[in-house]
């Protein structure tokens, strides 16, 4: 399957399971964090210490599943069994953070966010190791990425259009409403989407099986310096999105002051751009290489950031242009390093002989999910450091309204130039990985010779 072009068909199938990723994902970081402060009432330096203490689960279950995922052999292959079974986890922890009954306190959602991480784990590290094994090309990754990343664009817009149109038409009750009604369209989705990936598209069969004990892998991946810097790049960018992205709540209501039910809006238009920026990044990165597409979705991000410490109160629609602006940039983000990963895998893969894909994304799930926590909890812990009352009804003052200006803007682009910085002369080419690529390939081939050999002797 890595030798030719795959069907149009594969593609969508395979990316297919991402909408119901993103469907949840979305809410989950831009509302999630507003809901429970401020709906729930829980304080925003508990919320924010709960993310972080909770992603210690992740460093056992994250390689664990990443060297089960590996070493599992059965009649469907390696990848599909741990992606069935994620579904009931991802299922039940989903319907209790997003439909939670009223009063829960922070160990309710200490307790079901670890249910739910688990599910997402024993989905996500096989179904994106699953993607690197479907091609072996420089280029073909990036459309395995690309319409990855497009269905989840998809099930990013659908998170934000139907609460749009439950607003719009069924006078939907603010971020408690928007959490509800998606919750309920992710519990929907979660088995269909699913279910078409795992029944359409074939997984690719491994015929040597990887020799690392479970918690080797972390080590052996941090002498691999392009992964390396990769993970770092990534973890520096997504840290950056992280706040931003749950701040966008609290300054279009504090700040703007503008209703919640303004949020879908706005957030509609930066899905739709974003969805229709993922291609132009496709093509900008057969031009100019991938690592310099995302450095310019970087570049595009920090450009717009500043802007937001000139706005105030009653200038949503002055926002909007510069969020759909900032939403072209992140297009990069969600295409370009996940293909950037699937070819450092490559250079393991020649050096050891095995294809060890799910122990390296298992590292990268535990770097999206820390960096994810991380950048929540840096941007929650910052307005509880300047004072900001997130509680609902709550009149902030002139500096807190300010401080949350500074968190919003200027914190997430530190982090987007120092992930430039690194990224901007990563050496990795489509030269140099088509190169390791071969010697893959004719190791392989004479491994298949020898083996034929030995079975007509036998």
């Amino acid at each position: 399957m890595g030798t030719k072009p795959l069907k149009k068909k594969t593609l969508f199938f395979y990316g297919l399971s991402d909408a119901p990723v993103m469907l949840a994902s979305f809410p989950m970081m831009l509302y999630m964090n507003k809901f429970y402060a401020t709906d729930m009432g829980i304080d925003l330096a508990a919320l924010a210490t709960i993310l972080l203490l909770a992603r210690v689960f992740d460093l056992i279950t994250d390689p664990l599943v990443g060297y089960l995922s590996d070493h599992t052999k059965s009649r469907w292959g390696r990848r599909k069994p741990w992606m069935f079974a994620a579904i009931p986890l991802l299922m039940i922890g989903i319907y209790k953070i997003f439909l939670p009954d009223p009063g829960v306190d922070i160990w309710y959602v200490a307790g079901w966010l670890l249910v739910m991480w688990l599910g997402w784990t024993m989905l996500m590290i096989p179904y994106y190791a699953w993607g690197a094994e479907l091609s072996t090309d420089y280029d073909e990754r990036t459309r395995v990425t690309g319409w990855r990343a497009a269905m989840g664009s998809i099930g990013m817009v659908l998170s934000i259009v139907i609460p749009l149109v439950a607003v719009i038409f069924f006078n939907l009750d603010g971020i408690a409403g928007i959490m509800k009604i998606t919750g309920i369209a992710v519990l929907i989705l979660i088995p269909l989407a699913i279910g078409l990936t795992l029944f359409m598209v074939e997984e690719t069969k491994q015929t040597r099986v990887p020799t690392v004990k479970a918690f080797d892998g972390l080590k052996i991946m941090m002498k691999n310096g392009l992964f390396r810097r990769l993970v770092i790049a990534f973890t520096l960018s997504t840290m950056g999105l992280s706040i931003l992205m749950p701040l966008n709540a609290f300054y279009v209501v504090s700040v703007l002051e503008a209703p919640e039910n303004y949020i879908p809006i706005l957030m509609f238009f930066n899905a739709i751009i974003g969805t229709f920026a993922i291609p132009l990044w496709v093509k900008i990165s057969d031009r100019i290489g991938k690592h310099r597409a995302w450095a310019a979705g970087l570049l595009t991000v920090l450009v717009v950031s500043p802007t937001y410490l000139f706005l105030g109160p009653g200038q949503f629609m002055f926002m909007v242009p510069f969020a759909m602006i900032s939403a072209i940039g992140t297009g990069a983000f969600q295409t370009l390093p996940n293909s950037m990963k699937a070819d450092v895998i490559d250079i393991d893969t020649a050096k050891t002989g095995e294809n060890r894909a799910a122990m390296f994304f298992s590292a990268w799930s535990l770097a999206t999910k820390a960096a994810g926590s991380i950048g929540a909890s840096l941007g929650l812990f910052a307005l509880s450091m300047i004072g900001y009352d997130a509680a609902a009804g709550a009149v902030n003052s002139e500096e807190a309204i300010m401080g949350l200006k500074y968190s919003y803007a200027i914190l997430p682009a530190v982090l987007f130039v120092l992930a430039g910085m690194i990224v901007w002369n990563y050496p990795l080419s489509r030269e140099r990985q088509r190169r390791i690529r071969a010697a893959i390939d004719r190791r392989d081939t004479r491994r298949a010779d020898a083996a034929a050999v030995s079975g007509a002797v036998g």
